[in-house]
């Protein structure tokens, strides 16, 4: 059966949430693949809406397998809340299974405290959750995984080691105070009996799932330029957000894989640090800001907002090999007369198209190149096909599919999930 990617295609906040909420419903499994608790996924449903950060969005449906791989990195205080908060509001349905990657790595204090006093120092747009700091452990191989809070003695020799020359950083560079080795212990070993139930070898689980047919959605965070290889360095994120890690981050092989679909917004926002070529600072930029409701689900920061740029898209469809596009939030673009598509970057008479400059101080300098189309005034919220859109929101919908050279596979007309035009299910193999 067919297996799907989501993810990103701009610097996150694409809509993800939605589009992998409704994939769900057509999957068996549900796994998220990188990335910690720095990325909100928003839902609306029945009209209440539902931030998460660490569990697969598809925890909100009935007999369903959700998985927290190895190559996410989780704090355990936000997962149970996120679990408790799930039980009490009755969304964690009985026959719906949540399994946590006992190689998933876990965000200690040490790791918030340095991640925040680098910020101090030098801004780059972290969210201070001590995501790049447990990511440094886990390739420096001084990380602890979820495994290692089980057994309490090792446990105890690895918080000792990693911690004496934590607190020397601390102390000594940032002067500040060191952490105390039993408080951690014991919060840690009370999160380990909680999580317990929940920990497994989740590759094993994924690979017999598979044998029997089942589908599996992976479900990524962020977006494709705040990756760490392929994104705006050093304004990113300290994973892989592009289609490759899902094999890595779940244990699965490449070839599971058979579609990758990219979420691309209506428009371009940002949030943070970092170069941002279509950026606007006027009425235009404030309008998606406010109807769009451009706020981080994480921090609350607002997100900067510019015209659809369509560079980062045809990057990011190139290195996660994309198949088709989710379009989201085009009802944000009504009432907007002109709107315009950024179809290349000039940089000194040089032009990109389909690739940014890799070094910020270029990509900063870059002038964009505008395609302009009409827009419209009509309400689009309650449009189901294609052909319920106004003559001009189709025409922008199909310049976007020329100009990105893929199809549109949803489009979103609003936040719930009954403001979705589906055209074509990546679950249904043609």
């Amino acid at each position: 059966m067919p297996n799907v990617v989501v993810v990103g295609t701009q610097w996150g906040d694409e809509g993800k949430g939605k589009v992998v909420d409704l994939y769900a419903e057509n999957a068996d499994v549900v796994a998220r693949f990188q990335g910690g608790n720095n990325a909100g996924h928003t839902l609306v449903v029945d009209g209440k809406k539902t931030v998460l950060h660490l569990i697969p969005s598809g925890i909100l449906h009935n007999n369903k397998i959700c998985i927290i791989g190895n190559g996410v990195v989780i704090d355990p205080d936000i997962l149970i809340q996120e679990i408790e908060s799930l039980h009490s509001r009755g969304l964690f349905p009985s026959n719906t299974k949540l399994y946590i990657s006992e190689n998933a790595h876990v965000i200690m204090p040490y790791h918030k405290r340095i991640d925040t006093a680098r910020e101090g120092l030098k801004k780059i747009g972290t969210t201070g959750r001590g995501i790049g700091p447990a990511y440094e452990d886990k390739v420096s191989r001084q990380g602890i995984r979820v495994s290692d809070i089980l057994d309490e003695a090792i446990f105890r020799e690895k918080l000792q080691r990693r911690l004496k020359e934590t607190n020397f950083m601390l102390t000594q560079y940032f002067h500040e105070e060191p952490l105390n080795e039993e408080e951690i212990l014991e919060r840690y070993l009370g999160y380990a009996k909680y999580f317990k139930p929940y920990v497994a070898d989740t590759s094993l689980i994924m690979a017999k799932e598979m044998r029997m047919g089942k589908k599996i959605l992976f479900e990524g965070a962020q977006g494709s330029h705040l990756d760490i290889d392929h994104g705006t360095y050093p304004y990113v994120t300290s994973s892989n957000t592009v289609s490759g890690n899902a094999s890595c981050g779940t244990g699965v092989g490449p070839l599971a894989i058979h579609a990758v679909i990219g979420i691309c917004k209506a428009y371009t926002t940002r949030v943070g640090e970092g170069p941002f070529p279509t950026e606007l600072n006027d009425e235009f930029g404030e309008q998606m800001q406010v109807i769009g409701n451009e706020f981080g689900a994480t921090t609350g920061r607002k997100r900067r907002c510019g015209w659809l740029d369509l560079v980062l898209v045809r990057q990011s469809m190139r290195v996660s090999g994309i198949t088709g596009l989710a379009l989201t939030k085009l009802d944000v673009l009504r009432g907007i007369e002109k709107i315009k598509i950024c179809v290349a970057y000039n940089l000194r008479g040089e032009e990109f198209t389909e690739s940014l400059p890799s070094r910020p101080d270029l990509l900063a300098q870059c002038e964009p190149v505008y395609e302009e189309m009409d827009g419209w005034t009509e309400d689009i919220t309650t449009a189901r096909t294609i052909d319920d859109l106004p003559k001009n929101a189709r025409r922008y919908v199909e310049r976007l599919e020329i100009l990105a050279n893929a199809p549109c596979v949803i489009i979103s007309v609003d936040a719930s999930r009954e403001g979705t035009i589906v055209m074509k299910n990546p679950f249904e193999r043609s």
